[in-house]
């Protein structure tokens, strides 16, 4: 039972899942990604889907940011708004994440919680 009473069927996939097979270099962008997209509000969802990793803001799920690992590099979608589409980048382990952070952050500012 999830925490708002619904039954589910399948089990809750664990974050720990994507990390596997995953070059190092890659797997220290994704938890410092993870750790840092949790620590811009309380009020962050995370959703750990069976290929990525989706983020949004308050139970309306208004997604800013998905996610998707791969073997050599990640797949970082980032949408500033519901009317725009994502902005993605492919994100390899020679990369600075600098300037990924501050669109994540301007994404999550942004984002409507209403609907």
């Amino acid at each position: 039972m999830t925490k708002f009473g619904l039954y589910t069927k399948s089990p809750k996939i664990a974050f720990e899942t994507h990390l596997y097979g995953l070059d190092e270099p890659i797997k220290k962008q994704l938890i410092d990604l993870r750790e840092f997209v949790k620590d811009l509000g309380m009020n962050v969802i995370e959703e750990i889907r069976p290929h990525r990793i989706v983020y949004s803001k308050t139970i309306a799920f208004r997604v800013f940011l998905d996610i998707k690992p791969t073997k050599e590099e990640l797949i970082v979608s980032i949408r500033i708004d519901r009317k725009n589409p994502y902005t993605t980048y492919k994100v390899n382990h020679s990369l600075d994440l600098t300037d990924i952070k501050k669109e994540i952050a301007s994404a999550y500012k942004n984002i409507s919680w209403y609907f």
